[in-house]
């Protein structure tokens, strides 16, 4: 009897894992292994758009701990240009499930004179979500800290991958997505709403998207209020790859406009010939 009670709870825990787990994933349809998105960095310097850097993101298949997992990276780097007033050195990586629900999340970031590294670990017990957070910061003081929260948590990648699989084909303008997102110090109340659809030209390339746009907000409690912190153009197809991006940073405005990519998983069927 003991050893049949023991089976019950291990078969109740694992399947309550991953109700937790599907709860906090997603269908991947828009992207494959092997994906690379490359962008440009663009700021606005005394009302002048100046490119300043490049960004590049790949996402494929491999392990994380024994077990398939997706792994994606974005490295952004500024050039000589933008080093001279301000040295943007990141580099983000994510493991996921292979339903997108997160796994690990690292940011280690050279923003100025400052260098500092986030880490987060997921677990799902008891249908839960459970953050182990790691910061150490420009000083080099490190800080440990543990979170549960009943709702599904993300961060600024696996976020992202998330959204690019959402079925727009549903939402109307204005509709709202809660996306609570945690770095290794704050949980942020954080929000998507579709702004509709647009065409989109890039400068550089001259190709033109029928893009779906989203903003991303979060509420400043010391403001009180929400403020958009970026504004994105993804292709209209199942792809959904971001071809520009409008960041709203507290000392000024830059975009990102993607230059190039290999592959993706369908047909760019949102590319305007």
């Amino acid at each position: 009897m003991k050893r049949i009670i023991i089976t019950v709870c291990l078969v109740c825990g694992f399947t309550m894992l991953s109700h937790a787990q599907s709860q906090c994933g997603i269908e991947n349809t828009a992207f494959k292994s092997g994906e690379s998105l490359n962008y440009d960095l663009y700021f606005n310097w005394k009302f002048i758009w100046m490119k300043v850097g490049s960004a590049t993101m790949d996402t494929r298949m491999t392990k994380f701990e024994g077990k398939d997992a997706w792994k994606s990276y974005l490295i952004t780097r500024g050039n000589d240009r933008l080093d001279k007033y301000f040295m943007m050195r990141d580099t983000l990586l994510s493991y996921c499930n292979t339903d997108l629900s997160p796994l690990y999340f690292r940011k280690g970031a050279r923003e100025g004179s400052r260098y500092y590294v986030d880490e987060i670990w997921y677990s799902y017990p008891n249908g839960h979500s459970k953050l182990r957070k790691h910061r150490i910061d420009a000083d080099g003081e490190e800080h440990w800290k543990t979170s549960g929260y009943r709702a599904c948590i993300y961060d600024m990648m696996s976020i992202f991958l998330r959204a690019r699989n959402f079925d727009a084909s549903k939402m109307k303008k204005g509709d709202i997505v809660p996306m609570p997102i945690s770095d290794a110090r704050n949980l942020s109340n954080s929000w998507l709403e579709f702004r509709g659809k647009e065409n989109f030209k890039v400068s550089d390339t001259k190709e033109k998207f029928r893009c779906l746009v989203f903003s991303f907000y979060e509420w400043d409690d010391g403001d009180k209020k929400s403020r958009e912190l970026i504004r994105f153009y993804v292709t209209d197809d199942q792809n959904h790859i971001p071809v520009r991006l409008d960041l709203f940073l507290s000392f000024g405005s830059a975009k990102a406009y993607l230059k190039n990519y290999k592959g993706v998983r369908s047909p760019m069927t949102a590319k305007i010939n």
